[in-house]
């Protein structure tokens, strides 16, 4: 991500956060990026990299796909050099918004996630019980011309009632706080791709 484009953007993200305790940004990434990412997350899904993600940790985790149905592979440096490229600009996120908001984000984790058609994950907040290192949650989303009547909308539902619906169209990327905003995916009729990731604190 040029740094000039993490300029652009991050009066917004953090006008957002603060306000509201979420964002949502379009044409995060270079477009030309994102495509290389969803490219290299079907070549893995392809080869049976990706496997049914699991709810819950440690020997609580668990298959539970009335619960949650995407597949999923986490992101490790070195593997793809898009990969690497997206690390790097949520790297640069990381920083700006501890300078920011003087989080202590230690670390960012993500996987590509593939929703199969009609596969979908019901409400939830993404900060374990007991483990609460997870503080600011990260979707970016790698569908190109995604149609609304194709369903598969990130429902967020915001403090003070109500709900928003966000499509997982190209390039689009959604903030927000792992342990305050919860949210769901909705059933979609084409297979939806993303990169999910959290920042984590010590």
């Amino acid at each position: 991500m040029p740094n000039e484009q993490l300029q652009r953007l991050l009066p917004q993200i953090i006008e957002d956060l603060a306000s509201r305790g979420w964002s949502r940004q379009d044409a995060f990434l270079p477009a030309t990026l994102t495509h290389e990412l969803a490219e290299e997350c079907r070549r893995r899904a392809r080869e049976g990299a990706l496997n049914p993600a699991g709810t819950g940790r440690g020997q609580g985790l668990a298959v539970r796909e009335g619960v949650r149905g995407d597949h999923i592979q986490w992101l490790e440096a070195g593997q793809a050099e898009a990969c690497d490229q997206y690390l790097a600009a949520m790297d640069a996120l990381r920083q700006a918004l501890n300078r920011a908001f003087f989080l202590g984000l230690e670390d960012y984790e993500s996987h590509f996630a593939l929703y199969p058609p009609g596969a979908f994950y019901q409400k939830h907040l993404d900060r374990f019980r007991d483990d609460d290192r997870r503080t600011l949650s990260a979707v970016f989303y790698l569908n190109a011309d995604w149609q609304p009547e194709q369903g598969g909308a990130l429902r967020l539902y915001p403090e003070g009632g109500g709900e928003l619906d966000v499509l997982p169209t190209a390039g689009t990327l959604v903030l927000f706080m792992s342990a305050e905003l919860p949210h769901e995916v909705l059933p979609a009729s084409r297979e939806r791709l993303s990169l999910t990731g959290w920042f984590r604190r010590r």
